[in-house]
């Protein structure tokens, strides 16, 4: 079960008659063109969605195309965000007589790389588009709104966003303030001048008031459109309007509370009635309204409020589906009589009762919430959750359970157990092992048939717990009585325990056992069809396997998993764009750079889908490559991005950010940061060889070499040997084995340097493995010189001495009127962006990842003072740091 999509929400409002026409305001609008985001902001009432729809509807001929979201509180969750995003754009490109790839609408929880997928697919579109959410206040899932700000970042020249909101958005709304970049519209802007209060009462409502009423109700309103609206409806009917207008004072909700008041007295009792009771739909239609009214003159009715303009706004061309303006719903609930809301637990069912016979599940909890009627929230919970488990919705499945008393969800073990998932998650576990104990209890009084479906998974999420806490042993001993109390065909269950076990496994340093475990994951997953999960896993192997030195098998294991996540139909499944980093990563070790450029470039298309740790893992093999190729500084970069956006899960962190940062400043001599690393991270080279902590320990190995303590190089490096020759692990034992022949050779034992070499070729000649040895630059390549000779002569030494032309880390570009020198990656992609190539063509060019180029543009901008491309191209050809000739 996906988020559901309500089309009513793509719909652009109908603009309502006889409006008054606010040109100046509609010439903001058009100025604001040329900016990134256009943001209107204002408290409730001000007229924002208005305003944007008038504006849309009186724009002929523009030749813009709309994409419209109304955006609703059911809409943080970020699945439900993303597809109706999706979907509005799908639609607007069909209005502008293009394709547009609505595969891409996600089955499983959305990530980066939809996001990436989305920014690619807009930027292929050669008409312009027009984004609107209005609402945006409503989203407050922080997830959304930080994957919301890398799409702005990165929006494409031919979209242009405009956001309706109450409150200005957790956005970067400074940067691109400060870039011109950010059009704005606020409440002093949107409030009615005196001349349009004047239009607005004798054009639109047809009353004619004295000019000293006027001036009296533009005073007392500060032109706050909701006041004057309802000021206006229950003036229409009275004859004394100085009296009227002399008697409200206040300001805000006094004068709604007070109009709103006037307004309904002004009422027929039937109408009165059905705003009351349906006051508490989020959207409705006739048929909804007759269930929860009990009767059967709803159309009618919907059709004279839309016909007398009382707050309520058509959401779809036909006019079938309405909602009542945001604040007037508001005011109603607070007005609502005694006798009217006694009856909203009977209303609140009803609708509940409707939209489940209708297939709208979420809102049907929603309204049985509202009831109150937790029993019945609590049925409608427990059976959507197995789809809602598989769609990856813990989030939303932890917010509706967190709305039952708990006692009810401790009182129903299932349920209770369904919120354990969300929980471990999320990483709140306190609490959780007393929840699970409880449940067995009560599963375990009503008897042995009730208690074996959940069993299992109740010793699934203790062998969780105990892992968290670092208690290996507890999680193996949970995970194995899985295997002995969960019935034959708990698949699900059973696919779990071999996974805890197999992470435990390379939790431990033991690889091969670890390797078997997920084979058995796999298998049990692939019952249930859990396909993100298995690729997930599937990329934890080819880790594995690269760590034992298998570099073929990591390969094989790779490249079918994506041929098995090409095999599902629709969107492709989360983790087959982590899959494509594993092979690039893969590329990068064996030096193969082409091959992990276009392997990178699998996973920023969009074709390809990535795990929430995805992020991170592509930034990392970015890094990678760039260090590669000479960059170091924009391979730090990246690290930071890196880190930035890390999202951590159960696999061992067998190679943390952090440590690969070191990695780097040692290549640079910044000794400060690699000792600050060093301090915050504890080591030293007495430590425990624990294997979580192997790769930090081969970084100070590299360290201490780098300092020229050579005597404490080879301490460390000897017992870190054994270790990774005792469990298998190859590739720690071929780089261990470089840095003890380095070391070796500085002491001055050029025999037993070479025999160390001599060694780690022997290891890495099968597998391809080159990257270990070219890393080490010059001060390597005459001992592999010297293995290229004699009776053993090397020919991956041979090999590798061919592949020593790697470029050098190049001279940056400087100028006096630079902010910061340009380096020469910078300065290729600033000779492309003065073309007419988009982003992903110049990654094309380049043979870098989008995100790559969007770094260096960023990077661009920021050093030349400027915030657009063309400016950017201006400056630099002013500068004269484009008198080169144009790469081809």
């Amino acid at each position: 079960m996906t988020s559901p999509l309500v089309a009513t929400k793509l719909h652009v409002p109908r603009p309502r008659r006889d409006l008054v026409r606010r040109e100046r305001l509609y010439q903001l609008l058009e100025r604001g063109a040329e900016s990134r985001l256009t943001l209107v902001s204002a408290p409730a009432g001000f007229g924002k969605t208005t305003l944007l729809v008038d504006w849309l509807a009186n724009r002929k001929g523009s030749g813009r195309a709309v994409a419209w979201v109304s955006l609703e509180r059911t809409d943080n969750e970020i699945s439900a965000f993303w597809r109706h995003l999706l979907a509005a754009v799908g639609g607007a490109a069909a209005e502008l007589g293009e394709d547009f790839p609505l595969h891409l609408l996600p089955e499983q929880r959305p990530d980066h790389g939809l996001t990436a997928a989305l920014l690619n697919a807009l930027a292929e579109l050669t008409g312009e588009i027009e984004m609107v959410l209005d609402d945006f206040h409503l989203i407050e899932d922080k997830a959304i709104v930080e994957e919301f700000a890398f799409f702005l970042d990165h929006l494409p020249a031919n979209v242009r966003l405009l956001v309706g909101t109450r409150a200005d958005p957790a956005l970067p709304l400074a940067r691109l303030r400060a870039r011109g970049e950010l059009a704005e519209i606020r409440s002093a802007d949107l409030r009615f001048r005196p001349e349009e209060i004047a239009n607005y009462f004798q054009n639109t409502m047809q009353l004619r008031l004295a000019a000293g009423d006027m001036e009296r109700l533009s005073e007392r309103t500060e032109g706050w459109i909701a006041a004057l609206q309802l000021a206006a409806l229950s003036i229409r009917d009275r004859s004394d309007v100085s009296q009227f207008v002399a008697n409200f004072a206040g300001s805000d909700r006094y004068i709604v509370d007070y109009l709103v008041e006037e307004v309904l007295r002004s009422q027929p009792e039937e109408v009165r009635r059905f705003f009351f009771s349906t006051c508490v739909l989020g959207r409705f239609c006739a048929e909804l309204c007759d269930a929860v009214v009990g009767g059967h003159g709803s159309a009618a009715m919907i059709d004279a409020l839309d016909a007398q303009n009382l707050f309520i706004v058509a959401l779809d061309d036909r006019r079938q589906w309405y909602r009542y303006h945001h604040l007037f719903a508001d005011v109603l609930a607070a007005h609502m009589p005694d006798a009217e809301r006694q009856r909203l637990p009977e209303l609140q069912l009803r609708a509940s009762v409707w939209l489940e016979q209708h297939g709208e599940d979420d809102e049907a909890i929603r309204h049985a919430l509202a009831a109150p009627d937790f029993e019945r929230a609590a049925d409608l919970i427990e059976r959507a959750t197995p789809e809602w488990a598989r769609a990856r919705r813990e989030t939303h499945l932890r917010t509706v359970i967190a709305a039952l008393p708990d006692a009810l969800v401790r009182s129903r073990p299932a349920l209770s157990l369904s919120l354990a998932g969300p929980l471990v998650q999320a990483g709140e576990i306190q609490g959780l092992a007393e929840r699970l104990d409880e449940a067995e209890r009560q599963l375990r009084a009503v008897g042995v048939e009730a208690l074996a479906p959940h069993i299992g998974a109740i010793e699934l999420y203790r062998s969780a717990l105990a892992q968290m806490r670092g208690d290996l042993g507890a999680a193996t001993e949970h995970a194995l009585r899985v295997f002995d109390l969960a019935p034959k065909d708990a698949n699900l269950e059973r696919a779990g325990a071999a996974g805890f076990l197999a992470i435990v496994a390379w939790s431990s340093g033991d690889l091969e056992t670890a390797q078997k475990r997920w084979t058995d994951c796999s298998a049990g997953l692939l019952q249930v069809g859990y396909i993100s999960d298995i690729l997930g896993l599937t990329y934890a192997r080819g880790r594995i396997a690269v760590a034992q030195g298998r570099l073929g098998d990591a390969e094989r294991m790779l490249e079918q998993g994506l041929s098995q996540a090409a095999a599902q139909k629709g969107y492709p499944p989360l983790g087959s764009a982590d899959l494509a980093t594993g092979l690039a990563e893969l590329g990068i070790e064996r030096n193969d750079l082409d091959a992990a450029h276009e392997h990178l470039a699998r996973g920023e298309t969009g074709d390809l889908t990535g795990l929430p740790q995805y992020p991170a893992r592509s930034l990392v093999a970015m890094a990678r490559l760039e260090q590669a190729e000479g960059r170091i500084e924009d391979a730090l970069a990246l690290l930071d991005e890196a880190t930035r956006v890390y999202v951590g899960d159960f696999f061992p962190n067998v190679r943390p950010i952090a440590a690969m940062r070191a990695r780097m400043q040692i290549e640079q001599r910044d000794w400060p940061a690699v000792e600050r690393w060093l301090r915050e991270s504890g080591l030293g080279p007495d430590s425990d060889l624990a294997y979580v902590r192997e790769y930090e320990l081969i970084t100070l190995a590299r360290y201490l070499l780098a300092k020229e303590d050579l005597p404490a190089t080879l301490l460390l490096t000897d017992r870190l040997l054994g270790s990774a020759e005792s469990g298998g692990r190859n590739a720690a034992v071929i780089e261990l084995l470089v840095l003890r022949s380095l070391a070796l050779e500085a002491r001055g034992d050029s025999a037993g340097a070479l025999t160390a070499l001599r060694r780690a070729l022997g290891l890495a000649e099968p597998e391809g493995q080159a990257r270990v040895f070219l890393d080490e630059g010059d001060r390597l390549a005459a001992l592999l010189r010297a293995a290229t000779k004699g009776r053993a002569a090397s020919a991956h030494a041979r090999k590798l001495l061919v592949a020593f032309g790697a470029p050098q880390a190049p001279r940056p570009v400087e100028h006096p009127d630079l902010l910061e020198p340009l380096s020469e990656r910078e300065l290729d992609v600033l000779k492309l962006l003065r073309g007419d190539l988009n982003g992903p063509d110049i990654a094309g060019e380049l043979r870098v990842s989008l995100n790559t180029v969007r770094t260096h543009t960023k990077n661009i901008y920021e050093k030349l003072g400027v915030n657009s491309r063309r400016a950017a191209v201006r400056r630099a050809e002013e500068m004269n740091l484009l008198r080169r000739d144009k790469p081809a």
